[in-house]
């Protein structure tokens, strides 16, 4: 099968990233996974519902490190009017009681971001079945 080859149907995702990183290349790399599509890239907080609205993503990874501070705001609000889509929290580390407050936010999971591309992309995978994924090197939180 040709690499560039996608499913009948792709898992939609909605990436939400602090723009002060090396935007796109999360993108991209998720991209390159045949059964993911990035339907969408937001830099705050506070468009990240109404993308969602818009786009009608699967998964909504989320960066707890939004440069406006609003990322449980997000989650919430994407709870409350996007029930159906899933979110990922991503953080650069796992610091005390953000995995709790995710989890409390509604998020189905909670990864430290600077691991392999194909950890989260099983991850993504693994939501829409209804797991709740924690990364392994946070333990149980």
């Amino acid at each position: 099968m040709p690499r560039n080859h996608r499913p009948a149907k792709s898992v939609r995702v909605l990436l939400a990233e602090d723009p002060r990183r090396a935007r796109g290349a999360l993108a991209l790399l998720l991209g390159m996974e045949p059964d993911i599509e990035v339907v969408a890239q937001v830099g705050a907080g506070a468009g990240i519902a109404d993308a969602a609205l818009v786009h009608r993503p699967d998964v909504v990874l989320l960066d707890l490190d939004l440069p406006d501070g609003s990322c449980w705001t997000a989650a919430a609000e994407l709870r409350r009017q996007v029930p159906d889509c899933r979110v990922l929290v991503l953080a650069t580390s796992g610091r005390p009681g953000h995995l709790r407050r995710a989890l409390d936010a509604g998020a189905a999971g909670f990864l430290v971001e600077d691991g392999p591309v194909d950890d989260l992309a099983s991850a993504i995978r693994r939501v829409l079945t209804g797991e709740t994924v924690i990364d392994p090197a946070l333990g149980s939180g």
